[in-house]
């Protein structure tokens, strides 16, 4: 199998194994801002319309409250881990840019078909993804996007996801955008984050993640 059939990063993993590694970098002050990357303000409103989204889906894939109080205390670090995603999001489109890699629809409908086929259905992927990465049914496709587009930068980099030459990429658009994250969730490293943290960011789609079995 092609060996971006084979790959899947799994940006939102990434992140909840990075956190707690990021050390201090900007610290200016944003009122009302949860991170400020480039000219766009992250609001506090926006963050938490994107942990709620993930709130809501985790109520609805459970049968009772036990259930979901169970999903909220794997998830005890949403808000911050979500941060970090979104900060990233945009990191990773602007180191995109920059090496002019872009991801069509296309591409990403190819990754979702098979890793679909994996799991064993659209409902199994959203599940799995819900669980694992805390990424939100609607937000599942823009979440692949950016697995394509990180696959596709590597590639142009020649190099590997896993290595230090990719997240260099990363930091380089880091600085450029002079990402900023409000103290409260955190600071933002995304070299050190990368680089230092076990995380599946590499998985092979023939063992795609398991969707986790209720009480």
């Amino acid at each position: 199998m092609h060996r971006r059939r084979r790959t899947a990063l799994v940006l939102s993993a990434a992140i909840v194994a990075a956190a707690p590694v990021l050390t201090a970098c900007g610290g200016q002050a944003h009122p009302g801002a949860a991170a400020v990357v480039g000219k766009e303000r992250i609001t506090v409103a926006q963050l938490q319309s994107r942990v709620d989204e993930v709130r809501r889906a985790q109520r609805a894939a459970v049968a009772d409250e036990s259930q979901y109080q169970q999903a909220v205390a794997r998830t005890g670090t949403l808000n911050r881990d979500t941060l970090h995603q979104m900060v990233l999001d945009r990191v990773l489109d602007q180191a995109a840019r920059d090496a002019g890699v872009t991801a069509d629809g296309r591409e990403v409908q190819t990754m979702r078909s098979g890793l679909e086929q994996q799991a064993g259905g659209t409902k199994a992927l959203e599940t799995a993804w819900l669980q694992q990465y805390g990424v939100a049914p609607q937000r599942l496709d823009d979440n692949l996007r950016l697995q394509v587009e990180a696959q596709k930068l590597a590639a142009k980099l020649h190099t590997d996801p896993s290595r230090p030459a990719f997240w260099n990429a990363l930091s380089a658009a880091s600085r450029e955008l002079h990402v900023d994250v409000n103290p409260r969730y955190g600071a933002w490293d995304v070299q050190k984050g990368g680089v230092a943290a076990k995380t599946p960011w590499l998985r092979d789609v023939s063992t795609p993640p398991a969707t986790q079995q209720t009480a």
